[in-house]
């Protein structure tokens, strides 16, 4: 079967791109954060119980990995074909963060961490926005 979005998270795929490969760098994203909380639409967002539950029975190491997969494959391509539709508003807890913190598309994530759109994230690039989701992620379980 074709899809749009291949499955993540078959057994034994190893990541293509080293934002999974490595633990997550430490960023001072306290501007960001504090930016982010003044946005009536990206403050709204919170993990639900059955994401909390979702984030404990899977740990943080496999909630890492899924965050990398997810930029790497939705958010890290110069072209994305459904860009600003391409990220869920629920089902993991990494597309809650996503909205949240301005990862969800490549419009939002010029806007909110000025990095242009129009190119591939390097993987610096991807490295830090996995951090970011995990921060968010981190705050909220």
């Amino acid at each position: 079967m074709n899809s749009l979005f291949p499955d993540l998270f078959d057994e034994g795929k190893t990541p293509e791109a080293p934002a999974a490969a490595q633990p997550t760098p430490e960023y001072d994203l306290t501007d960001l954060f504090e930016r982010l909380s003044h946005s009536p639409f990206r403050s709204r967002f919170r993990l639900k119980p059955a994401d909390i539950a979702y984030i404990r029975e899977k740990g943080m190491d496999t909630i890492r990995q899924h965050a990398a997969d997810f930029v790497r494959k939705r958010l890290a391509p110069a072209v994305i074909p459904n860009d600003g539709k391409q990220t869920p508003m629920r089902g993991h807890p990494v597309f809650i963060a996503q909205h949240a913190t301005g990862c969800c598309c490549r419009g939002c994530f010029a806007k909110w961490h000025h990095i242009p759109a129009g190119r591939p994230l390097t993987p610096e690039e991807q490295r830090y926005a996995v951090s970011v989701l995990m921060k968010w992620i981190e705050q909220f379980t």
